[in-house]
Formats: structure tokens, C-alpha cells, sequence
């Protein structure tokens, strides 16, 4: 049972962590503080300015929009992250509920009052959460054309029919100053989900073929095993779920049933926000329920499903961790750093769209909660699928600090093609799909139309542009420092690529967030089954397809994660201060991939020799079992 801080702190000791500043006073009481300023959106320029607008959109129409509050003494708050997961810490596993969390971190008391007594003025209808840094508001198009000096729009972009104000918003300074992003006033969205099917069929004959595993292989593979032996199932957890697409929960009890996995009934709770989403992407969620609590198998399971807008993902995210009722949450939904700077022009050094995700993630660590994040599937190119550039780059919201970012590699396996080419796996590497281009190529696929689809698919990692290196992975050998194979010379403005008949070994260095953490299996040619039916029709047309992507290592580590929580008497905690930490120790829980070659790379990035951590693989694969080991009893390590 999670501890109260109330109960566990004297006055003395919260004197020394929080010292705050008297309430400011919000009331206007001069024309500079009424002076509009504008605030950011979470869409900007490059798809406002390229859209085609074809009229207003109706006075009368619904909207719901988010006003992101900025988080109060950031400084403050990473310092008693860092505190609760530190064993030598007087506050360890010593974690915040919502409440604490909202009193101390969030917007205060005064800032909210204005802000919802600003938006009443005008009609609209506000939701505070208790986290005090989202305030949902509901109201017609006109209420918030008044209210943020804009006029919304119908547009259509790539495709798309979505609304937009093409101009910034702007509220009065004294509320402005206190905004992070204001996101809904234009609703586009390019989330897509991180599942891989494999795009050729290769049907397994004498020299082998792809494999289809079952949760026992992870079990296996990664020493999973002696936590069942030990009565761990999950028993007490909840394992969270954040999504954007819906899903049959038929399928998984069909899945578990087929897979002999004896689960709690009843266990999966489906929480539509907003009103839910489509089915666009139900393979996506019904993996990541299946897999995870495949692991956890008497665990609960909360499905949030939200729409596929910004506003959306984070209400999904915002409901999930106020709640605080799922020790460990994982999404596999994300996009590129490149397509995030190219939509907010200029702003690359203080992005609001990455930072509104980060502050979320910054409370779930207050809160004891463990998050994961899919850590892409183009591998070193993550643009490629969304922005359609090949500029190295990685994926949000993988990339925030506060996440375990979930890698990928490819298992051992071997076959040889109707044509006679060889393909072979020798043993675990870091996923990128290079050990097919010469199947890829005996097929004419060698070409920019089947680069995107074939050559440019593997495990996501690399360097972020968006947030800074994070401390608990400075001093890890491997750091900020890379060797890599390249195997592509991309051009001048990224748009185009060539690729190169001999690969070289490069090395280098460069800053900002290194990604991934870790990594499990995650190539759909060594993936994992997934049952699926027909979306809206449960049980029709059901059958096993085989998936994989980073996005079914997310739920994995979600579901190891409840498996070892359940065992415990308090949660595990925000990872990455205590992994990096233990990867540094002797008897590391971690399988370090650091080996030098094409053998070896996520189509850039590959292992040094020696190093503990590298951008194709993270600190490795995990021995769960160890690693287990580790949070548990962290003083004797």
C-alpha cells in the first residue's frame, strides 16, 4: 500500500524539501497585466501555414480544448524524484499522492481561479484535474474565439479534414504567464501506433523460418520464470494502458484461454476519455492488453482510451495518473522529434508539446508510478514514416526523461528464400531489418518507394534534440558517445537517401537525451501471436496474426514490472535513476549488446565494445528475474 507523505515526514524535513513562495496575487490591476499574449498551441506552423482553409468554422459549434498549466518548482519537483528511488535517501519509495502532488507542484490555488472565472466570463465550462496542470474546457467555437482572440477554422491537411486557428491564441498576460499550451483549438493529429506486421510472407521450411512466440518464449528468454516460482502472478496490481484506438476485450480472454494462461476474471476495465476513439489502430491496443497481462496474469488491466487529438492523449494520460490506481502505465502511440519541431516553428529549445507530456510524466514519478513509452519502429530514422525525411531522430513520448523508453532486437533465427538468398541470425542483436536487404534487394524493393516500407524498419534510439541528458545517465560508458554502421548517405536537406555499396564504422559524440533504456524483442520476423476479431463484432473472423515493434515491448515491461510490484510491498518506482544505477554494478541485471557491426545496428547506431550502454540497444536485454532482485533489495547491491 502506497505511503502517505502526511504520515511519513515531519515538519522539519518538509521545510528543508519545499519551501514555497506566498500565492501571487492573479487579480489584473493594470492594463500591462491585461495586455493579450499569445500562448502556445500544440499544432504550429507547418501544418497551419500549409493547410487549406474553406471557411469558419460554425459559432455553434462544440469544442473542447486543454489549457496546460506550468508545473510550479520543476527544480524542486526532479529532486524528490530522484530522492524517492535513491536507497540512501531518507525519503525513498516515500511517494506523493495526486493531492501532494497538486498542492506542491501543480498551479496554485490563485492561478486556477482566474483561469476558470476568465473562461466562465465567456461561457465555458471548465474540468479541473486534481494535478492542477490540466484544465479541460467545453464551449462553442465562438465562446473560444472570444475568449482566446481567434477565429477557428475549417482545414484540410494531407488528406485530413480537421479544424484549426491558424493564429496563436492569447490570453490576458496574467494568465499567460502561468500557460504552458493551450491544445484543441486546432484538432490534427499524426499519432499513429508502433506495431510491425511483417510486410512478406515467409512460410517456415526445412532451413527454418520467422518465428511466432507465445509468452512463455519472453518468460524464457529473459529469466522470468523463478518470480512465478516465488508465488508472484500480479495479484494486487493494475496495469494501465494508454490508447487511442479501441479494442474487443473478448479477444483477450480468448487469447489468454488459448495460450492456457490461468487469469483473474474480469480484470480488464475499459475507460473511454472524452468520449472514447474509433477502431483505427484496435491491433495496437489489443496487443498491448494481451501481452501485458499475459506476464501479470491476476493483475487488472485499465484500458484508457482516448481520441486520436492531442487534447485526447493527454486527458488519456492526465486520467490515468490522477487516478493513480495503475503502479505501472505503458503506450505504444507516438511520433517523431522532427515532425514535433517541424510543427512548432522556432521552438525546439522549449518545445510546449514535448514539455506538456514530460510534466505528466514528471507526477507519475512523484507518484510512484513506473511508465513506459515505445521507442519506435524506423529505427535511427524515426522521421521517416511521419515526416518523411531521413534525418537521424527519435520518437515521442519515448523521449521525455521521465519514461523508460522500450527498445527492440531481433532473436536468433535462419532460413533461405525460393530464390536461394540466406538469411541468418546468429544470436540477439539490435533490431534492424539490414540482415534483410539482400532478400529485400533480389526483390527490386531497392528503391524510395520500398525504402519506407522495407529498409528503413528496426528498433528506435538515438540522441534527442527535444530534452537534455539526463543524469542519472551521465557517467555511463557509452554515453553521448557512439560508433555506428552507415549504411545510407542522406542528402543535404534530408529529403532523399542513397544508399552506400560499402558500409563504414563511424564514431562520434552528441548530447541530449540518449534512447532507448532497454530493449526486449521486438522484430515482427521473431514476433509475438496476437488473437484478434473483427473490430465491433466480437468473435468474428478471430484468428492469430503475428506482430511486433517496440510497441510490444511497452506492455511486456508493464506486465513485468506488475509481476514484480506484486511482490513487494511498495511500488518499484520511476526506472531510469535506479537502472542506470544498477547497470553500473557488477552484477548488472543487464545483457549490454555491445558488439561492433552490421551485425549489431538499428541501421545506424551499434555497440562499442566494452560499454554498458549503447543508441541501438540501450543498457541490453534484461535478466527480469535479477533485476527483480535489484529493486528489491537495493542496500546489498
Amino acid at each position: 500500500m502506497m505511503k502517505k507523505w502526511s504520515r511519513l515526514f515531519t515538519a522539519a524535513a518538509l521545510a528543508l524539501l519545499l519551501i514555497f513562495a506566498s500565492l501571487p496575487a492573479f487579480a489584473a490591476t493594470n492594463s500591462a497585466d491585461k495586455q493579450p499574449t499569445t500562448v502556445s498551441q500544440g499544432t504550429g506552423r507547418a501544418v497551419l501555414d500549409n493547410a487549406d482553409y474553406f471557411g469558419d468554422l460554425p459559432d455553434n459549434t462544440p469544442v473542447s480544448v486543454d489549457i496546460v498549466l506550468k508545473v510550479k518548482d520543476e527544480h524542486l519537483l526532479q529532486s524528490y524524484i530522484d530522492r524517492s528511488v535513491n536507497p540512501n535517501s531518507a525519503f525513498y519509495h516515500k511517494y506523493l499522492s495526486v493531492h501532494e502532488f497538486g498542492s506542491n507542484f501543480g498551479a496554485s490555488p490563485a492561478t486556477i481561479s482566474a483561469l476558470t472565472q476568465y473562461l466562465k466570463n465567456y461561457h465555458i465550462s471548465t474540468k479541473v484535474y486534481a494535478n492542477h496542470l490540466i484544465v479541460s474546457a467545453s464551449g462553442t467555437a465562438g465562446d473560444f474565439n472570444k475568449a482566446f482572440s481567434v477565429t477557428i477554422q475549417k482545414a484540410k491537411f494531407k488528406g485530413r479534414s480537421f479544424h484549426a486557428a491558424k493564429n496563436g491564441p492569447k490570453l490576458p498576460r496574467f494568465l499567460a504567464n502561468n500557460v504552458l499550451a493551450v491544445l484543441g483549438l486546432t484538432n490534427y493529429s499524426e499519432l499513429t501506433p508502433r506495431s510491425v506486421k511483417r510486410p512478406l510472407t515467409l512460410t517456415p521450411n526445412a532451413s527454418g523460418g520467422p518465428l511466432s512466440l507465445n509468452p512463455s518464449d519472453l518468460i524464457k528468454q529473459y529469466n522470468v520464470g523463478p518470480l512465478y516460482s516465488k508465488g508472484a502472478d500480479g495479484t494486487g496490481q493494475t496495469i494501465g494502458i494508454v490508447t487511442l484506438a479501441d479494442f474487443n476485450t473478448e479477444d483477450a480472454y480468448s487469447f489468454w484461454q488459448q495460450e492456457g494462461i490461468d487469469v483473474k476474471p474480469d480484470r480488464i476495465h475499459k475507460k473511454l476519455v472524452d468520449g472514447g476513439s474509433d477502431w483505427n489502430g484496435y491491433e495496437e491496443t489489443t496487443l498491448d492488453v494481451e501481452q501485458s497481462g499475459a506476464l501479470a496474469p491476476k493483475s487488472d488491466i485499465n484500458v484508457y482510451v482516448g481520441p486520436n487529438t492531442d487534447t485526447g492523449f493527454v486527458n488519456a494520460f492526465a486520467t490515468a495518473i490522477d487516478e493513480n490506481t495503475a503502479s505501472q502505465i505503458s503506450v505504444s502511440w507516438g511520433l517523431s522529434e522532427t515532425a514535433i519541431t517541424a510543427a512548432i516553428k522556432e521552438q525546439t529549445e522549449d518545445p510546449a508539446y514535448a514539455q506538456v507530456f514530460n510534466q505528466l510524466f514528471e507526477q507519475a514519478a512523484a507518484q510512484g508510478i513506473s511508465m513506459f513509452a515505445s521507442a519506435g519502429d524506423a529505427g535511427s530514422y524515426d522521421a521517416s514514416r511521419d515526416a518523411g525525411t531521413y534525418n537521424l531522430a527519435v520518437d515521442n513520448p519515448a523521449d521525455s526523461p521521465y519514461i523508460t523508453a522500450a527498445g527492440g532486437t531481433t532473436l536468433p533465427w535462419s532460413y533461405t528464400t525460393r530464390t536461394g538468398v540466406k538469411l541468418n541470425v546468429s544470436s540477439e542483436r539490435a533490431w534492424g531489418w539490414n540482415y534483410l536487404y539482400p532478400y529485400f534487394d533480389s526483390l527490386g524493393l531497392n528503391t524510395p518507394k520500398g525504402w519506407a516500407s522495407y529498409y528503413f524498419v528496426g528498433g528506435g534510439g538515438g540522441f534527442s534534440q527535444l530534452f537534455a541528458t539526463p543524469n542519472y545517465q551521465k557517467g555511463v560508458s557509452g554515453v553521448n558517445q557512439y560508433t555506428a554502421v552507415q549504411l545510407w548517405q542522406p542528402s543535404t536537406d534530408f529529403g532523399s537517401v542513397t544508399p552506400l555499396s560499402d558500409s563504414k564504422i563511424v564514431t562520434g559524440q552528441a548530447t541530449g537525451r540518449n534512447m532507448p533504456d532497454v530493449s526486449l524483442n521486438a522484430d515482427p520476423y521473431t514476433g509475438y501471436k496476437v488473437y484478434l476479431s473483427d473490430p465491433d463484432t466480437p468473435g468474428s473472423n478471430a484468428g492469430f496474426i503475428t506482430l511486433g515493434g517496440t510497441s510490444v515491448v511497452s506492455p511486456q515491461l508493464a506486465g513485468l514490472t506488475a509481476l514484480m510490484n506484486s511482490s513487494q510491498n511498495d511500488r518499484i518506482g520511476f526506472w531510469n535513476s535506479q537502472i542506470y544505477r544498477f547497470a553500473k554494478q557488477k552484477n548488472s541485471p543487464f545483457h549490454p549488446l555491445n558488439t561492433t557491426g552490421a551485425e549489431n545496428t538499428n541501421l545506424f547506431y551499434t555497440g562499442t565494445e566494452g560499454t554498458i550502454y549503447n543508441q541501438g540497444t540501450g543498457l541490453g536485454t534484461i535478466d527480469v528475474a535479477s533485476l527483480a532482485d535489484h529493486f528489491q533489495n537495493p542496500f546489498s547491491k
